[in-house]
């Protein structure tokens, strides 16, 4: 398949379509929760790593409840960017919070100092809270200079895309080494763009009038499956 080929075979399609294929079922209250989700979750085990730190960033911020179901209202953003940045002026602050991995084993800045620099992006263009975050999804312009101006930090990885997803974006996707994974394992090796064309256009054919399918959907469903496989 080449670069932004749409085409999906016939396998494909039938394989997705016995995926668990759910909406989206929670999400994080701040937009802090969602920029660490989005820059720790990249090459480390998500449940052992990733959402323990989120919690305890949150937990410190005096917040026992950092998730909620998605069918239940959003409440004031528990711990806005400022607040964060405040809390944490340095990367060693948030380092000792969190941990210390790195964003590339080979000469990658730790994840707290990405983490930061990822804020201080975000609250200069004035994204302070989840629903300023949200806001700006209706600005496709906007979204695509910051996406710009996040991606210079280094080791961005396919973090950015997934921080849109995290914020509440079902239609961008994240197709890590699971999703081309799963792809390669079902007739189709393509790469980083090919993918996500791939997940987009799978998500229209599983669409029917009754149940529509959004490309996040389809990308957590494949990384599920594949994870599965990789215990």
């Amino acid at each position: 398949m080449q670069n932004g080929e749409r085409d999906v075979p016939d396998g494909l399609v039938e394989a997705a379509g016995t995926l668990d294929l759910r909406p989206r079922e929670c999400r994080w209250t701040s937009v802090t929760y969602c920029l660490l989700d989005a820059v720790w979750s990249i090459g480390i085990h998500y449940d052992r790593h990733v959402v323990p730190a989120v919690r305890r960033v949150a937990a410190t911020a005096g917040d026992e409840r950092p998730v909620v179901p998605t069918d239940e209202a959003l409440p004031p953003d528990p711990l806005p960017l400022t607040a964060f940045r405040d809390a944490y002026p340095d990367v060693k602050a948030l380092e000792e919070k969190t941990s210390a991995h790195r964003t590339s084993s080979r000469s990658g800045i730790l994840k707290a100092d990405a983490a930061l620099r990822y804020a201080d992006v975000l609250l200069a263009d004035e994204i302070d809270t989840l629903a300023d975050a949200r806001a700006a999804l209706d600005d496709a312009d906007r979204v695509e200079r910051l996406t710009r101006e996040l991606r210079r930090i280094p080791g961005d990885g396919v973090r950015t895309g997934y921080f849109w997803m995290l914020v509440g974006d079902d239609d961008t996707v994240k197709p890590d080494r699971m999703i081309l994974g799963y792809l390669a394992r079902h007739g189709v090796d393509t790469d980083l763009r090919g993918a996500k064309a791939t997940l987009k256009a799978l998500a229209e054919q599983l669409s029917t009038e009754d149940r529509p399918v959004t490309p996040w959907m389809v990308d957590h469903a494949m990384w599920n499956a594949e994870r599965s496989l990789h215990r």
